[in-house]
């Protein structure tokens, strides 16, 4: 591609559709990034593991990616990002109600 026909792009793209655009990837940028954190957290413990954090990055990539799959109005994409929502939600649930649970669990023993 030439710069000219990027520039051209960029200056007759409407901004609606480069703010989506911006949404879109930062949304994939937040999604990948969980894949970062894992393989970081799995190298220093020498074991696969899942951070939390890994849940709030899907979680968050995930939401982003499901606005941009409505406004994209793409029933697959929709679909799929919210049946991942649905995991992200409950793995994060049930880290809270660990939380909750080990002052608790900590004082028994």
């Amino acid at each position: 591609m030439h710069w000219t026909n990027l520039v051209h792009w960029w200056l007759t793209t409407p901004t609606t559709e480069l703010i989506w655009l911006s949404i879109g990837l930062a949304a994939q940028l937040l999604f990948s990034m969980r894949f970062l954190l894992q393989w970081i957290a799995t190298e220093k413990a020498r074991t696969s593991i899942i951070p939390e954090t890994f849940w709030y990055f899907s979680f968050a990539g995930g939401l982003m990616l499901l606005a941009y799959a409505i406004y994209r109005a793409d029933p697959v994409f929709i679909l799929g990002q919210a049946t991942g929502l649905v995991i992200y939600s409950r793995n994060i649930y049930f880290i809270w109600l660990g939380k909750r649970e080990s002052p608790t669990r900590s004082g028994i023993a």
